[in-house]
């Protein structure tokens, strides 16, 4: 049984978690930790728990948790992990990071983009960036995970196999991307409230959003170039889900079969991502809930480009279930162990 301390549990991502390790037949959750809500009771925080968890909620003890727990998801804004993290704690128990402080290998890009000075610079090699379709096999041997960014997942998902089969120009890839309102945390902004957000839908980050470098980063080693794009995310009015909607120029003429013999080449032995039938487009209902990717393409003869399409739920996938697969991949268990959730519906 693999002993787990959630550092971070009473944001969004971090009550996933719970919700997902609960259902775990593998995994005892032993930490409960969160900064605003210290000795108050998990289910008083989180009404769905009553019953269900007992716990109260602790602190950000990192020393103490690491002699309690075999595995530590940090589920915290970024900053506070890199804050932590150091070669005593890695000693004692991995850590996996749902926070971008691991993410991008060029700390002074990282400190460009986020604002703040890394705490940990010398872990940044070290760390395995946790796409697991992509680097399962770096997984299996780390200390240090660093989960992707709900973005940079439904895009880089949407976009690689054609990225790493050198069939697209890079220099023309755009990304349109659509998020619920969850995507910005629990934290309470005005530019977030109910009256704010319903009937309304809204671009932000314009050509400053801190995903970007992360996923120009990986579209790069896939492609094996330096990748520049525009990237731009726009808030819509639904609690969970990604859409991101892809451009970029084709090389060659292809048609549809050889580009669906493609995304199966990558695709078609992973439990997670559905490439969809012809025609057939990603929708964030179909996903909600799970830790499914859904993607699909269709080309565009009149112009030469192709459109690339993925939907994702940015609490599961894109941050919570990516991190217990990652977990998964971790400690030997089947991939989709405590992951085989229905998406829900209505």
């Amino acid at each position: 049984m693999v002993k787990a301390g959630i550092i971070g549990s009473t944001g969004y991502a971090g009550q996933e978690l719970v919700r997902i390790l609960l259902q775990h037949p593998d995994v005892e959750i032993v930490w409960y930790g969160s900064r605003s809500y210290i000795d108050k009771k998990y289910s008083e925080v989180f009404g769905n728990m009553f019953q269900i968890v007992d716990n109260v909620c602790m602190g950000e003890d990192i020393k103490e948790l690491a002699g309690q727990a075999d595995v530590i998801f940090t589920a915290t804004p970024q900053g506070l992990c890199s804050s932590l993290v150091n070669e005593e704690i890695l000693s004692q128990t991995k850590i996996i990071d749902l926070s971008a402080d691991f993410r991008i290998k060029d700390v002074e890009k990282y400190e460009e983009w986020y604002g703040i000075k890394h705490q940990s610079p010398g872990f940044i090699k070290e760390a395995v960036y946790g796409l697991c379709e992509i680097n399962r096999e770096d997984i299996k041997n780390a200390r240090l995970i660093a989960n992707p960014g709900c973005f940079p997942t439904c895009t880089i998902l949407s976009i690689y196999p054609l990225a790493k089969e050198g069939l697209i120009d890079m220099d023309t890839v755009i990304v349109d991307a659509k998020s619920g309102v969850s995507g910005a945390g629990r934290g309470a902004k005005v530019a977030n409230l109910y009256c704010e957000v319903n009937e309304s839908i809204k671009p932000y980050g314009v050509a400053v959003h801190r995903h970007t470098p992360e996923i120009e980063d990986q579209l790069s080693y896939a492609s094996g170039k330096d990748v520049i794009i525009n990237f731009t995310p726009h808030l819509v009015p639904m609690n969970r889900g990604i859409l991101a909607t892809s451009y970029a120029k084709l090389k060659e003429k292809l048609s549809y079969n050889e580009v669906k013999e493609i995304y199966d080449k990558y695709y078609k032995d992973e439990y997670f991502v559905r490439v969809l039938d012809e025609n057939v487009f990603p929708e964030t209902r179909w996903v909600e809930g799970s830790n499914f990717a859904d993607v699909n393409f269709k080309i565009d003869e009149r112009t030469g480009r192709i459109i690339m399409m993925g939907a994702i739920d940015n609490v599961v996938k894109g941050a919570a279930g990516q991190a217990v697969q990652n977990m998964n991949i971790l400690y030997g268990f089947k991939e989709n162990t405590g992951l085989k959730i229905v998406p829900l519906f209505p």
